[in-house]
């Protein structure tokens, strides 16, 4: 019997049964997957008191969407509450793979799998799960679809999550304004960090400093909201903070008319006080895009493999400083953020 999101566990307790050529007591094994799953399963209902669950057996498909996104919001509000609940339901799911089909576990398997739902969607929240393989999840997540969420009706996702816009692109103002909004504080928080940082993530391959300055924010933020120092409300609104700034360099490339990689070099050279001060912005300008025409045609195919090659670069872009007039004081600290967005940027600077 392939139940929800335990097929992989079976499959494990069926390997283990076969390895072991077949010895043991089947049926007192059983018995004590039983006792175990009871256990586990006491666990997962104490982590859920409050919380009226019970509604998901009875309910349409759009109401079981709420409620899968109800219990999350519930779940997230505890204290390691997301752990806690991931470790204890896969924990559930391997006992009751095994205690499949005693009646005990035919008994609770609708509840199962409600728990696995719900620990299925906020598993994505990680890109992952503790413990489980994509290909788990995937299965989870299927059967979810397959079982437990069967409608003769067309049921629109987003309104069911509370999420009134299919574009959620992170730079969206309507997006970033609709989790502001959003009733379930500790979902939005969870959606908002899981994009902010794959976007930030990816642009830093492209910016390092400026990504890397707003990975520190937003690390710093919810540092303060797990030392319960700020509400989910207030880390969403830093969140938002962010990627508004995220929108505001790119605008600000744009009307400086550089590139990707000449703004990159910008922010580099740009990222301290008295170069700002003493420079202004159209000379940085003007250094930044010489960088980049510099390190294009000091930089060879393997050059971050050749310290001889790396030196040599590190030298132009000091006389190149100099040449603008950058802050003497400055210039060691600039030349090494200058050679290590270098190296970010080497496979396409040699393209």
């Amino acid at each position: 019997m392939d139940y929800l999101g335990v097929a992989a566990d079976l499959k494990k307790a069926l390997a283990f049964y076969g390895e072991s050529g077949g010895k043991g007591d089947p049926a007192k094994t059983q018995e004590q997957a039983v006792a175990i799953m009871e256990e586990k399963l006491d666990v997962v209902r104490t982590m859920l008191h409050g919380f009226g669950y019970t509604e998901y057996f009875g309910a349409d498909t759009a109401r079981k969407l709420a409620l899968i996104l109800e219990a999350e919001e519930f779940i997230l509000g505890l204290d390691e509450g997301k752990k806690r609940y991931l470790d204890a339901v896969a924990a559930l799911s391997a006992a009751f793979a095994l205690a499949i089909p005693r009646p005990e576990a035919v008994a609770v398997k609708e509840e199962v799998a409600f728990f696995q739902a719900v620990k299925a969607r906020l598993a994505k929240f990680d890109g992952g799960g503790n413990g489980r393989s994509n290909e788990e999840i995937e299965i989870a997540i299927k059967q979810v679809i397959d079982q437990a969420l069967v409608s003769d009706k067309v049921i629109d996702i987003f309104d069911a999550a509370g999420i009134k816009t299919p574009d959620i692109s992170i730079l969206s103002e309507e997006f970033m304004l609709e989790m502001k909004g959003m009733k379930h504080k500790n979902i939005a928080l969870e959606v908002l960090k899981k994009l902010l940082n794959d976007e930030l993530t990816v642009r830093a391959k492209t910016n390092l400093v400026h990504s890397k300055a707003l990975l520190e924010m937003l690390e710093g933020a919810l540092r303060r909201y797990h030392n319960k120092i700020i509400t989910a409300a207030k880390v969403i609104e830093e969140m938002i903070r962010i990627c508004k700034q995220v929108t505001a360099a790119d605008i600000e490339a744009k009307a400086m008319g550089l590139e990707p990689y000449e703004y990159a070099f910008y922010t580099a050279v740009a990222a301290n006080n008295s170069a700002r001060e003493l420079m202004q912005k159209d000379k940085l300008r003007e250094l930044a895009v010489v960088l980049t025409q510099k390190v294009r045609e000091n930089a060879s195919i393997d050059w971050t493999l050749k310290e001889s090659v790396q030196a040599q670069l590190r030298v132009v872009i000091k006389r190149t400083l100099r040449k603008y007039g950058y802050p003497p004081d400055m210039e060691k600290l600039a030349t090494e953020t200058v050679m290590e967005q270098a190296r970010m940027l080497a496979e396409e600077l040699t393209a």
